[in-house]
């Protein structure tokens, strides 16, 4: 019996006290928090990354597009589910501009791009109708500009002067960066307020001003540093960029 008692006693000894156990599941739960917490920061970073550099991507496309058709693509349906007849494919241009308008989502299957930004929903795109109508020879005042007459531009839908008509504000209601942009692109962000889903539902609009300025279908869009209420990440191409990139495949004389 005294050894038995002796053995009850040693085993009490190595064990935890139920104080003892909280304490420890509470420097577990603490430690776990922690790691969570850094785990989701770090994948709302990578998202954002990954989206930027999905932005840099279509641009270059954009631009590539450009220098082997003569013009920029028109926006796709955006309603169309991925894998439906026509889903990513360009609108039809027009000699006036794109059928449907100048704004949809970004033509992803004709410029060979992904479809979806890092938080898995379609880009925003919007065009200039001067940069996205039909290549063919017209008389230079067609092309917005004051074009020398012995040098019509035939190779291209726009000329080196031709305007694009995107413009790009710090806000809503604020100052414009830009005036002339001749296309641009939105992603809607973590919270995805305004943007297509893969099945061509919209999701629903934000309350935020400037958000909301970034998918009300007109020419003005957005461009200002991310915040609780404001997410979305925008890219536009400025007319010079598109110029050089012209000039260098003789597009443009």
């Amino acid at each position: 019996m005294r050894t038995v008692r002796f053995c009850i006693g040693a085993r009490r000894r190595r064990g935890f006290s139920l104080v003892e156990l909280a304490v420890a599941m509470v420097v577990v739960a603490l430690v776990l928090g922690g790691l969570l917490q850094l785990t989701a920061t770090y994948s709302a970073t990578q998202r954002t990354r990954d989206t930027e550099r999905l932005l840099q991507q279509a641009r270059e496309a954009l631009l590539g597009f450009a220098a082997v058709n003569g013009r920029l693509p028109c926006p796709a349906q955006p309603t169309l589910a991925s894998g439906a007849a026509g889903a990513g494919v360009e609108r039809t241009p027009t000699a006036t501009g794109c059928t449907g308008g100048q704004i949809g989502v970004l033509p992803w299957a004709t410029l060979g791009v992904p479809e979806l930004d890092a938080w898995g929903r379609r880009f925003t795109y919007r065009v200039s109708a001067l940069h996205a109508r039909t290549v063919i020879a017209r008389p230079p005042t067609q092309y917005g500009c004051s074009v020398p007459p012995a040098l019509p531009p035939t190779q291209a839908a726009f000329a080196l002067c031709s305007p694009g008509d995107n413009q790009v504000r710090v806000s809503a209601t604020g100052a414009a960066l830009v005036n002339d942009a001749p296309a641009a692109i939105v992603s809607h962000g973590a919270n995805g307020f305004g943007a297509y889903l893969p099945s061509g539902a919209l999701v629903t609009a934000s309350a935020n001003a400037d958000e909301a300025e970034n998918h009300d279908n007109d020419n003005i869009l957005v461009q200002r540093t991310p915040a609780a209420d404001y997410d979305d990440l925008s890219l536009w191409l400025p007319s010079s960029v598109l110029a050089q990139s012209m000039l260098q495949a003789g597009r443009l004389p």
